[in-house]
């Protein structure tokens, strides 16, 4: 896979047309004002101070618990009379038996951790000219500041390839460089002593948890003087000096905890330390550049481009300021690379970066929307490395989310429901009102199915996605029941997240399932294997319980006819067939479109930070790019403390809130759905075109193109059946697109209601008009 991937296009002589910085005139106050650094593995946070610098770390195996298997014993017995309550009406009776005898042993799963803190003191004195930045294009967070007629300057970054972060001093004047650095631990017993002359070794463990960890630092001084002592590390008057910041656990699957983190930090250190600063910052660059340049954005400037960036976020519902819409769409680029990256765990609810103990959510993997969105960009962006440790997480699921098929179903395959934890836990959590909703894993599983269909590797589609498909379908073959007043397959006992509770058939499970089936129904065909299988799935698919529009007109959420016009709620469950799935189209079905289309005007243009990324997504899919526009106009704002607010932090994190990082890379995929779709907008509920199957190819040009982004340009967008795709406009018109195939492919483009059919030839690069004449 790594080979595959690797080669998708590396096209690193991109450059951006305009500077890609977060930019600041004084340090971070509080830690949503901080700038996030990142390797997929370690990540920080570094806020800035000019006399005392702080840089809160991560790493992504601590978290509290240990190796444990979550399913509960004997739970199937009582899944009939779970049903049958349900079928009854009784609701209340079937969420308390399920609560007694149905939920995760324990009922919750672990937390994600903080790790501590890189303290540094530094001389006092007054500072003038302060900036701090992020560079985007460098992964560089830099503070520059004068004192004493002296300009200081400082880089953090978060090396992928030395597997570490490292912090450099400079100054404008020889000898200048003086500070005292310090380890500050997260958690209670760990303890801080000297590591060698020039070092300091941060170790303990996570509180009622297996996890053991190292944080590990190297100082390195040019001229000048470096000292370790009374547990702090101390430099004078040097020229230059430089931090390196090693972290690690014992950590070695999700069952394995024996590993050593003292010896990986000291591999990490002896294969670094010789290496200068310049050697470190290229090598740095170099890996980041890989996947960053891929693509680049330029939807115009204006003079608040020039402004801070915690300005520009509360300026922007007033002003023009497209540039900041390129910035956040490369942002959550930036964030995907930086918290998801080879060998390192899954982004979870905020990525890689948390300073608490007690997190949100337990800053865990929520997958009845908030994981998968954290992924939706990663191949229509160019990002499709960054897929890789959530598919390595979905083999860990398959094996632990057997036994919670087996032991709360009696069913075969595997299941996940709502989340899921470092340990892969797959069992119903917190409350059976909303902790039983058995989707999680077949929802995830798609993305498994999108690498295939970007890339069209088959051999991925063989050794890694296939497995876990077909025993995500093997569950719900066991698991679906026939509905005893309708004589359909329906999905139960489950729920509508995150509302109406335990229910039997919520709208949201079909959809998803459906899709499911018709998916390992085209992966078996194009492998050449299950025909047994393929032949069940096609039988049943034509069962399951169909979409039904509602006394509003409305795509109902669920078989009954409830749905209430008032209802705000933020999830729009219901909606999943048309984005991030696509069996509900424009042409396919266009009463079902109409009526999904009713239900989100229904619930509304308030929402939380990620709600209103999902809702940028489906607006563009709904072909309106205003209202698209509009839901992205009323995330970027100041974030508010209020629920149902959302809104940006200064450091553009998104804000639910409080931060999730989902948000974030909802607006990176919603802006890629404005310029560029490519699923097939005739495809139906039922039945598989070609372009749903990986057959062909079917490209949909400024779809959803707002006014407000009348001129601009992209290069490097990727599109299902192995295109890239660039494209230019002007005045709200297409001038050019160029497409570069990288498989032989039947394709469809289409723009402004026109379309044009040819036969794409891999290694070939096609050039397109407004009239959709290839050159």
């Amino acid at each position: 896979m790594r080979r595959t991937l690797a080669c998708l296009c590396l096209l690193a002589g991109f450059v951006q047309a305009g500077p890609l910085l977060l930019w600041y005139r004084k340090p971070a106050a509080k830690w949503v004002e901080a700038l996030p650094v990142g390797n997929g593995r370690l990540g920080a946070m570094v806020f800035g101070g000019a006399t005392s610098e702080r840089i809160q770390f991560n790493e992504d195996t601590v978290w509290t618990g240990g190796p444990h298997e979550y399913q509960h014993p004997g739970a199937v017995q009582y899944l009939t009379q779970i049903r049958d309550l349900l079928f009854a009406g009784k609701q209340k009776e079937a969420e308390a038996l399920a609560t007694n005898h149905f939920m995760s042993e324990p009922i919750g799963q672990k937390e994600y951790q903080a790790f501590g803190d890189l303290l540094v003191d530094l001389p006092a004195g007054r500072v003038t000219r302060y900036r701090r930045e992020l560079n985007l294009d460098t992964a560089i967070s830099s503070v520059e500041y004068r004192q004493h007629g002296i300009r200081f300057r400082r880089e953090v970054f978060a090396s992928g390839p030395a597997q570490a972060i490292i912090v450099r001093f400079t100054a404008g004047k020889p000898g200048s460089i003086t500070f005292t650095a310090a380890l500050r631990p997260a958690h209670d017993g760990a303890s801080v002593q000297a590591s060698g002359a020039n070092g300091l070794s941060l170790t303990g463990s996570v509180a009622n948890s297996d996890v053991r960890f190292e944080a590990r630092l190297l100082g390195a001084n040019q001229g000048g003087s470096l000292t370790v002592q009374d547990g702090r590390l101390s430099v004078k008057n040097a020229d230059s000096a430089t931090l390196i910041l090693a972290g690690a656990t014992n950590f070695v699957n999700y069952r394995d905890v024996t590993g050593d983190p003292e010896s990986r930090n000291s591999a990490t250190l002896d294969r670094i330390r010789a290496e200068s600063y310049d050697a470190l910052r290229a090598e740095h660059i170099m890996d980041y550049q890989r996947l960053f340049r891929r693509v680049t954005l330029d939807l115009g400037t204006s003079r608040a481009a020039s402004l801070p960036t915690d300005e520009r976020i509360g300026k922007f519902a007033t002003g023009k300021d497209p540039d900041l819409v390129t910035l956040l769409f490369q942002y959550g680029r930036y964030l995907l690379i930086s918290s998801s990256n080879h060998g390192g765990q899954p982004a979870n609810l905020q990525g890689l970066w948390n300073d608490l103990n007690k997190p949100p959510w337990g800053s865990k993997y929520t997958c009845n929307i908030n994981t998968e969105m954290n992924y939706w960009p990663a191949e229509p962006a160019n990002l499709a490395e960054t897929h890789e440790p959530l598919f390595r997480a979905l083999q860990d699921l398959r094996e632990s989310g057997s036994l919670t098929a087996k032991a709360q179903y009696g069913a075969r395959g595997w299941v996940l429901h709502h989340n899921f934890d470092l340990w892969r836990g797959t069992a119903p959590i917190n409350a059976s009102n909303h902790g039983i909703w058995v989707t999680g894993g077949a929802w995830l599983s798609h993305h498994l199915w999108e690498h295939y269909l970007f890339s069209g590797d088959t051999e991925f589609l063989k050794t890694t996605a296939y497995p876990i498909l077909r025993d995500s379908a093997l569950f719900f073959v066991d698991y679906l029941v026939e509905d005893p007043r309708t004589g359909r397959l329906i999905s139960g006992p489950s729920n509508s997240p995150e509302q109406g509770g335990l229910v039997m058939g919520p709208s949201m499970d079909h959809e998803i399932i459906r899709s499911l089936f018709g998916i390992v129904i085209a992966a078996s065909e194009t492998l050449g294997t299950d025909a047994d299988l393929r032949k069940t799935l096609i039988d049943m698919r034509a069962r399951i319980a169909p979409s039904q529009i509602g006394q509003y007109g409305q795509l109902q959420e669920w078989l009954e006819d409830k749905d209430d016009p008032a209802n705000k709620h933020r999830h729009v469950s219901h909606l999943w067939a048309v984005f991030p799935g696509a069996d509900i189209t424009a042409y396919g079905s266009p009463d079902l479109f109409a009526a999904a289309r009713k239900s989100l005007e229904f619930r509304g243009d308030a929402a939380t930070g990620w709600s209103m990324g999902w809702k940028v997504n489906l607006w563009a899919r709904f072909l309106d790019g205003e209202h698209a526009y509009r839901i992205l106009t009323n995330l970027i704002k100041p974030a508010t403390t209020k629920q149902q607010q959302g809104g940006l932090y200064p450091n553009l994190f998104d804000a639910h809130p409080p931060f999730q990082i989902d948000g974030n890379f909802g607006a990176t995929s919603g802006i890629v759905e404005m310029l560029l779709q490519s699923h097939d907008p005739y495809a139906k509920p039922l039945g598989l075109t070609d372009v749903q199957a990986g057959r062909a190819a079917s490209l949909n040009l400024l779809p959803a193109l707002p006014s407000a982004f009348a001129n601009g340009s992209v290069t490097g967008l990727r599109a299902r059946g192995g295109f890239e795709v660039d494209l230019t406009w002007k005045n709200g018109r297409l001038t050019q697109a160029t497409f570069h195939a990288h498989e032989n492919k039947p394709t469809t483009i289409r723009y402004a209601g026109h379309e044009k059919q040819f036969q794409a030839e891999s290694g070939q690069t096609y050039h397109v008009g407004p009239d959709l004449q290839i050159h």
